[in-house]
Protein backbone atom coordinates (compact mmCIF):
# COMPACT_ATOMS: atom_id res chain seq x y z
CA UNK A 1 0.00 0.00 0.00
CA UNK A 2 1.68 3.00 -0.74
CA UNK A 3 1.46 6.03 2.02
CA UNK A 4 -1.28 8.51 -0.15
CA UNK A 5 -3.86 5.09 0.07
CA UNK A 6 -2.77 5.24 3.89
CA UNK A 7 -4.21 8.54 4.73
CA UNK A 8 -7.00 10.91 4.23
CA UNK A 9 -6.33 13.52 1.57
CA UNK A 10 -8.15 16.83 0.53
CA UNK A 11 -6.74 18.79 -2.06
CA UNK A 12 -7.09 22.51 -2.35
CA UNK A 13 -9.76 23.99 -5.00
CA UNK A 14 -6.86 26.36 -6.20
CA UNK A 15 -3.22 25.45 -7.33
CA UNK A 16 -1.17 23.13 -4.46
CA UNK A 17 0.87 25.83 -2.47
CA UNK A 18 1.23 24.34 0.66
CA UNK A 19 0.47 21.21 2.82
CA UNK A 20 -0.87 20.49 6.43
CA UNK A 21 -0.11 17.16 7.82
CA UNK A 22 -2.63 16.39 10.74
CA UNK A 23 -2.58 13.72 13.14
CA UNK A 24 -5.40 11.79 14.84
CA UNK A 25 -5.02 10.99 18.59
CA UNK A 26 -4.89 7.87 20.24
CA UNK A 27 -7.76 5.06 18.65
CA UNK A 28 -9.44 7.45 15.56
CA UNK A 29 -8.29 7.09 12.72
CA UNK A 30 -7.43 9.79 9.76
CA UNK A 31 -10.98 10.46 9.37
CA UNK A 32 -11.08 11.96 12.68
CA UNK A 33 -10.48 15.76 11.72
CA UNK A 34 -10.92 15.50 8.37
CA UNK A 35 -13.90 17.74 9.09
CA UNK A 36 -12.29 20.51 10.33
CA UNK A 37 -10.42 21.29 7.04
CA UNK A 38 -12.89 23.69 5.67
CA UNK A 39 -13.68 24.89 8.88
CA UNK A 40 -10.43 26.66 9.20
CA UNK A 41 -11.67 29.20 6.47
CA UNK A 42 -8.32 29.19 5.05
CA UNK A 43 -8.10 31.60 2.09
CA UNK A 44 -8.37 30.22 -1.06
CA UNK A 45 -5.15 31.75 -2.37
CA UNK A 46 -3.48 29.51 0.39
CA UNK A 47 -3.66 26.52 -1.67
CA UNK A 48 -3.22 24.32 1.87
CA UNK A 49 -3.75 20.40 0.82
CA UNK A 50 -4.42 18.75 4.00
CA UNK A 51 -2.96 15.02 4.86
CA UNK A 52 -4.56 13.30 7.50
CA UNK A 53 -2.48 10.01 7.68
CA UNK A 54 -4.42 6.78 9.55
CA UNK A 55 -2.07 5.40 12.45
CA UNK A 56 -0.60 2.28 12.03
CA UNK A 57 -2.11 -0.96 14.66
CA UNK A 58 -0.24 -1.71 17.70
CA UNK A 59 -0.75 -3.12 20.84
CA UNK A 60 -1.35 -0.27 23.47
CA UNK A 61 -0.24 -1.32 26.92
CA UNK A 62 -2.29 1.00 29.24
CA UNK A 63 -5.26 -0.52 26.97
CA UNK A 64 -4.93 -4.02 28.39
CA UNK A 65 -2.87 -4.70 25.28
CA UNK A 66 -5.53 -4.44 22.82
CA UNK A 67 -4.36 -3.36 19.44
CA UNK A 68 -5.57 -0.45 17.77
CA UNK A 69 -4.33 2.88 15.79
CA UNK A 70 -1.87 4.44 17.42
CA UNK A 71 1.20 6.26 17.40
CA UNK A 72 3.09 4.90 20.06
CA UNK A 73 2.53 2.68 23.00
CA UNK A 74 1.90 3.89 26.16
CA UNK A 75 2.71 1.73 29.11
CA UNK A 76 1.66 3.88 31.99
CA UNK A 77 -1.55 6.83 32.96
CA UNK A 78 1.23 8.71 33.97
CA UNK A 79 2.74 9.95 30.35
CA UNK A 80 6.21 10.97 31.69
CA UNK A 81 6.67 7.35 33.12
CA UNK A 82 7.99 4.16 30.64
CA UNK A 83 8.15 6.23 27.38
CA UNK A 84 8.20 4.09 24.50
CA UNK A 85 11.18 6.30 22.48
CA UNK A 86 11.19 3.48 19.71
CA UNK A 87 7.59 3.23 18.72
CA UNK A 88 7.51 7.20 19.01
CA UNK A 89 10.52 7.12 16.60
CA UNK A 90 9.01 4.69 14.12
CA UNK A 91 6.15 6.82 13.51
CA UNK A 92 8.14 10.04 13.61
CA UNK A 93 10.10 8.34 10.39
CA UNK A 94 6.57 7.62 9.32
CA UNK A 95 5.84 11.19 9.54
CA UNK A 96 8.49 12.45 8.15
CA UNK A 97 8.49 10.20 4.80
CA UNK A 98 5.14 11.94 4.19
CA UNK A 99 7.11 15.78 4.52
CA UNK A 100 9.35 14.59 2.50
CA UNK A 101 6.43 13.28 0.13
CA UNK A 102 4.82 17.17 0.14
CA UNK A 103 8.79 18.42 -0.76
CA UNK A 104 9.26 15.84 -3.57
CA UNK A 105 5.93 17.44 -5.36
CA UNK A 106 7.33 20.91 -5.18
CA UNK A 107 5.78 22.39 -1.98
CA UNK A 108 9.00 24.04 0.11
CA UNK A 109 9.34 22.83 3.65
CA UNK A 110 8.66 26.28 5.47
CA UNK A 111 4.88 25.83 3.44
CA UNK A 112 4.75 22.61 5.42
CA UNK A 113 2.76 22.65 8.79
CA UNK A 114 2.73 19.68 11.43
CA UNK A 115 -0.88 19.32 13.56
CA UNK A 116 -1.64 17.00 15.81
CA UNK A 117 -4.68 15.80 18.48
CA UNK A 118 -3.41 14.30 21.82
CA UNK A 119 -0.83 11.26 20.85
CA UNK A 120 -0.74 12.80 17.18
CA UNK A 121 0.28 16.35 18.76
CA UNK A 122 2.46 14.78 20.37
CA UNK A 123 4.23 13.15 17.81
CA UNK A 124 3.97 16.39 15.59
CA UNK A 125 5.99 18.65 18.20
CA UNK A 126 8.76 15.39 18.42
CA UNK A 127 9.03 15.08 14.80
CA UNK A 128 8.72 18.76 13.42
CA UNK A 129 11.71 20.35 16.46
CA UNK A 130 14.06 17.36 15.10
CA UNK A 131 13.10 17.92 11.04
CA UNK A 132 15.94 19.07 8.99
CA UNK A 133 14.49 21.87 7.19
CA UNK A 134 12.44 24.76 8.26
CA UNK A 135 8.88 24.02 8.41
CA UNK A 136 5.79 26.81 8.25
CA UNK A 137 4.78 25.87 12.16
CA UNK A 138 3.22 23.09 14.86
CA UNK A 139 0.14 22.67 16.00
CA UNK A 140 -0.25 20.92 19.14
CA UNK A 141 -3.60 20.57 20.50
CA UNK A 142 -4.37 18.60 23.98
CA UNK A 143 -1.16 17.57 24.45
CA UNK A 144 2.69 17.15 26.12
CA UNK A 145 5.94 17.39 24.63
CA UNK A 146 7.38 13.32 24.61
CA UNK A 147 11.22 12.42 25.59
CA UNK A 148 11.90 16.11 26.94
CA UNK A 149 15.11 14.99 28.14
CA UNK A 150 16.23 14.67 24.57
CA UNK A 151 15.35 17.58 22.75
CA UNK A 152 18.49 19.67 23.82
CA UNK A 153 20.77 16.82 22.24
CA UNK A 154 17.92 16.08 19.23
CA UNK A 155 16.74 19.45 18.25
CA UNK A 156 17.24 20.66 14.65
CA UNK A 157 19.08 24.42 14.65
CA UNK A 158 16.58 24.25 10.95
CA UNK A 159 13.86 24.48 13.53
CA UNK A 160 14.96 26.26 16.29
CA UNK A 161 12.88 29.58 15.08
CA UNK A 162 9.80 27.23 14.07
CA UNK A 163 6.24 28.73 15.58
CA UNK A 164 4.28 26.38 17.65
CA UNK A 165 0.57 26.75 18.71
CA UNK A 166 -0.73 25.07 21.40
CA UNK A 167 -4.25 24.82 22.76
CA UNK A 168 -5.73 23.15 26.17
CA UNK A 169 -9.00 22.02 27.78
CA UNK A 170 -9.30 23.23 31.41
CA UNK A 171 -11.28 20.35 32.21
CA UNK A 172 -9.05 17.76 30.19
CA UNK A 173 -9.17 14.33 32.09
CA UNK A 174 -6.96 12.27 29.75
CA UNK A 175 -3.97 14.87 29.52
CA UNK A 176 -4.21 17.03 31.90
CA UNK A 177 -4.19 20.84 31.60
CA UNK A 178 -0.92 21.29 34.36
CA UNK A 179 0.68 18.60 31.39
CA UNK A 180 0.61 20.84 28.66
CA UNK A 181 0.86 23.84 30.30
CA UNK A 182 4.67 22.10 31.57
CA UNK A 183 5.36 21.06 28.01
CA UNK A 184 5.18 24.45 26.81
CA UNK A 185 6.82 26.44 29.80
CA UNK A 186 9.69 23.64 28.17
CA UNK A 187 9.44 24.51 25.04
CA UNK A 188 9.32 28.26 26.12
CA UNK A 189 12.80 27.88 28.36
CA UNK A 190 14.11 26.11 25.01
CA UNK A 191 13.92 28.92 23.49
CA UNK A 192 11.23 28.11 21.09
CA UNK A 193 8.64 30.63 20.22
CA UNK A 194 5.11 29.09 21.74
CA UNK A 195 1.56 30.63 20.97
CA UNK A 196 -0.88 28.95 24.22
CA UNK A 197 -4.06 28.86 24.10
CA UNK A 198 -6.51 27.53 27.12
CA UNK A 199 -10.46 27.01 26.35
CA UNK A 200 -13.48 25.29 28.57
CA UNK A 201 -13.38 21.98 27.06
CA UNK A 202 -12.47 18.56 28.16
CA UNK A 203 -10.39 16.09 25.19
CA UNK A 204 -11.65 18.01 22.89
CA UNK A 205 -11.45 20.87 19.64
CA UNK A 206 -14.29 24.04 20.25
CA UNK A 207 -15.39 26.39 17.57
CA UNK A 208 -13.57 29.24 19.11
CA UNK A 209 -9.72 27.09 19.69
CA UNK A 210 -10.71 26.24 15.46
CA UNK A 211 -10.79 30.14 14.75
CA UNK A 212 -8.05 30.55 16.64
CA UNK A 213 -6.08 27.94 14.55
CA UNK A 214 -7.63 28.86 11.04
CA UNK A 215 -6.31 32.59 11.95
CA UNK A 216 -2.47 31.70 12.75
CA UNK A 217 -2.61 29.00 10.28
CA UNK A 218 -3.36 31.90 7.58
CA UNK A 219 -0.79 33.93 8.46
CA UNK A 220 1.96 31.50 8.63
CA UNK A 221 1.15 30.35 5.47
CA UNK A 222 0.29 33.57 3.87
CA UNK A 223 1.21 33.84 0.08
Amino acid sequence: MSFEQDAVIIEPASRHRASVIWLHGLGADGHDFEPIAPELQLPAETGARFIFPHAPFMAVTINGGQRMRAWYDIRSADLRQQEDAASIRASADLLEHYIRAEQASGIPAEKITLAGFSQGGALALHTGLRYSAGLAGIIALSTYLPLPERLRAEAADANRNIPVFMAHGLTDPVIPLAQGRASAEALRQAGYAVNWHEYAMPHSVCPPEITAIGAWLSARLAL
